[in-house]
């Protein structure tokens, strides 16, 4: 699904231009591929359903209600990297080969070592973040804030700090979510896809299509986090469709913003 723009840049990838409005055309491709192969969309999103749920029973058995929104922000870290295996549907439905949930399961060893030290670099931003928000939590409401589990809620609303907490650790989370997306906005389909090329080189070439397309990515990246907050509002359900949604439309994103050399 190539643009129409000549590319503005030479290199181990060609960068293209693309209308600000391109990212409905990047849904209405992903939507295509989910409807085409349902059982491996609802695979991979209902796995990260289950995810959800796990991480918030988790912290609500160790008291640690706060942790679950920052601990959900991974989502928005680590989600490009998990769904790999979405980018490999994608790409054997392009070339004409079985989408098999098997066959996209190996899309995460078709340049394995590079998408490990994705996922290495991710991961470690999704700590710096819970890490940074629990500081963040006892610098605002104290050390000493432990009420029992069923009052947290009513604890917080009714607390001053509360408004300083959500405003500082959302500019914080989001500064550090638009540093997330702008190294893997292309770079982990762009590794599925070419298992020649090293992290590195695919980092670089996701930052160049971010400030190549300032008005197409800040919209893309606008899409992602609204389709993915509002699908953790009903417990985790939406995720099951707008993960393989999402999916599938950033591999076509790659493959309209990347060209090859």
């Amino acid at each position: 699904m190539p643009s129409e723009a000549q590319p503005i840049a030479r290199g181990a990838a060609a960068i293209r231009v693309v209308p600000p409005d391109r990212p409905w055309t990047w849904l209405t491709a992903g939507w295509r591929d989910l409807l085409a192969n349902p059982l491996i969309g609802f695979f991979y999103g209902g796995a990260l359903t289950l995810a959800g749920w796990l991480i918030s029973l988790v912290l609500l058995w160790t008291r640690s209600a706060w942790a679950i929104l920052p601990a959900s922000a991974g989502f928005f870290i680590v989600a490009p990297l998990l769904v790999a295996g979405l980018y490999e549907a994608s790409r054997l439905r392009e070339v004409g080969q079985p989408v098999t949930i098997g066959a996209c399961l190996r899309g995460f060893t078709r340049n394995g070592t590079q998408l490990a030290f994705m996922g290495v670099v991710l991961l470690l931003l999704h700590l710096f973040w819970v890490r940074f928000a629990a500081l963040l939590f006892a610098l605002m409401f104290g050390i000493n804030f432990a009420p029992p589990l069923e009052d947290v809620p009513m604890a917080m609303l009714r607390s001053p700090m509360l408004l300083p907490f959500l405003i500082v650790g959302t500019a914080s989370g989001a500064v550090l979510a638009a540093g997330a997306f702008a190294i893997s906005a292309v770079s982990i389909p762009m590794l599925v896809d070419r298992p020649d090329i090293s992290a590195f080189e695919a980092i670089v070439a996701s930052l160049r299509a971010v400030a190549t397309n300032p008005g197409a990515m800040i919209f893309w990246a606008g899409l992602i986090v609204v389709f993915t907050a509002m699908a953790m509002v009903p417990f985790f359900l939406g995720l099951a469709l707008v993960i393989p949604l999402i999916g599938h439309a950033t591999w076509h994103a790659y493959r309209d913003l990347v060209g090859q050399a």
